[in-house]
């Protein structure tokens, strides 16, 4: 299974021809040349993870393509069908195993209401968590782990790499930082893998992972 990392928490996941997307959102270029897309999941109803621009846009390329997110995605995404999913539940959609973990956004502020979240992994080989630190408590291949965000601190994010152990993680969830903080950050994130025997790979938009 090969991984593109896109702008921020957008993924690209091919497999045996089928493609998945995961979070197309506001700080995302639309995606191109995508083919044989099979599924888009979306782990939260915030617009940085989707948009209704980002999905008519895919909408174009596979116009009945399953549409994976929880209850809150599908309230506020009207118009769009999606197909609701919570954490413990599995499907199956071409080429790819999704299984649900989670079930609700990190807090950003005691004021800011907080919202469904699943993480995903896919074919027991990637684990997203979407917005949130859920550790999803089975075997990890590889970990996309949030780099930067107003609702986490780094040493939440070194520790959720602790706390998971994978054999490779790389960042997402990185376009709110600057670059020199991303530098940081990635410095860090590199230490935590490293301390339970795993690597962290620095992808930038475009790169590839084969998991």
């Amino acid at each position: 299974m090969r991984v593109t990392k896109h702008e921020h928490a957008t993924l690209r996941l091919h497999d045996q021809g089928d493609t998945l997307i995961i979070d197309p959102g506001s700080f995302t270029t639309p995606l191109e040349a995508v083919h044989d897309l099979v599924g888009v999941v979306i782990t939260h109803e915030h617009r940085d993870h989707w948009t209704p621009a980002q999905l008519d846009h895919l909408a174009q390329v596979a116009p009945r393509v399953p549409i994976f997110a929880p209850q809150g995605v599908a309230d506020a995404a009207e118009g769009y069908d999606i197909t609701v999913v919570a954490p413990g539940e599995s499907v199956t959609v071409g080429a790819f195993t999704l299984t649900f973990f989670g079930g609700v956004h990190a807090e950003i502020h005691s004021s800011i209401p907080r919202v469904d979240n699943v993480g995903v992994l896919v074919n027991e080989r990637l684990y997203y968590p979407g917005d949130s630190f859920e550790v999803p408590g089975v075997p990890v291949p590889v970990l996309a782990v949030p780099a930067g965000a107003p609702w986490m601190r780094l040493g939440e994010a070194m520790d959720f790499i602790l706390a998971v152990a994978p054999e490779r993680a790389f960042p997402t969830h990185d376009m709110t930082l600057s670059v020199s903080a991303r530098a940081m950050h990635v410095s860090r994130l590199a230490w935590a893998a490293e301390q339970r025997g795993g690597e962290l790979v620095d992808l930038a938009p475009g790169d590839e992972l084969d998991a």
